[in-house]
C-alpha cells in the first residue's frame, strides 16, 4: 500500500464552515466598529490562521488580531461551530477508507480542542485515529506545524506512505514542509487555480472522486 496514512484538513474539506466562521469573523468586526454584512466577503477566512487574516484583510496588529481572536471565540464556541455541516459522501467515504486499511487523521489550523467537538458533534470522530489541531493559545497555528505536530503524535515517521487532504494552498504547503504530498479538493473554499499553484500532488473535484484516489494511491 503507497500511501496508509490519509491527513485530513476540516474546515472546506470534511466540513463546509462557512455560516459559522464567517457570522464568528463578522460579530468580532463589529466590535471594533467595523460593519460588514455581506458574509461571502469573509470566506478568506475559512481555512488559514484567523490571526494572519485579521492582518492582512483589516490591518489589525499582531496583538489586535489576538484580542480580535477572543471576540471570534465568544461566537464561535456559544454559536458559531455548529453552524457547520458534513460534505455529502463525507461519512460513506471514511467508512470505506478505514475498512480498506487506510488509517485517517485530521491535521487542522482549528483548535484542536474545538476540533474535536466538531467531529464528535457529527460523529465522525470514530473514523480518525488521532486529531492534531492549532494550540489555543496560537502558538502552534501555521499549518507545517499542525502537520509535524500529528504525525509526531500518531507516530509516523515513513512520510512516503503519507498523504494530506485539504481545499486551500496552505494545506499544499504546509505539507510540502513536511515532506509530503497533497490532494488538493474542489469542493471546498480553495480554487483550482490556487491549488495548482500551490503544488498539489493531485486534485478531486468531488467527494466520490476524493475517495476513489485515495484508494488507488
Amino acid at each position: 500500500m503507497g500511501k496508509r496514512y490519509v491527513l485530513f484538513d476540516l474546515d472546506g474539506t470534511l466540513t463546509d464552515p462557512g455560516v459559522g466562521i464567517t457570522k464568528s469573523v463578522q460579530y468580532a468586526l463589529r466590535s471594533y466598529g467595523i460593519d460588514e454584512p455581506d458574509l461571502s466577503k469573509l470566506y478568506p477566512f475559512i481555512g488559514p490562521p484567523l490571526k494572519d487574516s485579521f492582518m492582512r484583510y483589516y490591518g489589525f496588529s499582531a496583538e489586535k488580531s489576538m484580542e480580535a481572536i477572543g471576540r471570534y471565540r465568544e461566537y464561535f464556541t456559544a454559536k458559531g461551530m455548529f453552524e457547520n455541516e458534513v460534505y455529502e459522501g463525507i461519512p460513506q467515504m471514511l467508512g470505506k477508507l478505514k475498512a480498506a486499511g487506510k488509517v485517517l487523521f485530521v491535521a487542522t489550523s482549528k483548535p484542536e480542542e474545538f476540533a474535536v467537538r466538531i467531529l464528535e458533534h457529527f460523529h465522525l470522530d470514530p473514523y480518525f485515529a488521532f486529531v492534531g489541531g492549532a494550540s489555543m493559545d496560537e502558538v502552534r497555528v501555521k499549518k507545517s506545524e499542525v502537520i509535524g505536530y500529528t504525525l509526531e503524535s500518531a507516530g509516523v515517521t515513513d512520510k512516503s506512505q503519507v498523504v494530506m487532504v485539504g481545499d486551500r494552498e496552505h494545506d499544499v504547503y504546509g505539507a510540502e514542509e513536511n515532506g509530503i504530498d497533497t490532494i488538493g479538493v474542489l469542493f471546498g473554499y480553495g480554487s483550482l487555480k490556487e491549488l495548482k499553484q500551490a503544488g498539489a500532488w493531485k486534485i478531486a473535484g468531488s467527494v466520490e472522486e476524493l475517495g476513489k484516489l485515495l484508494l488507488e494511491c
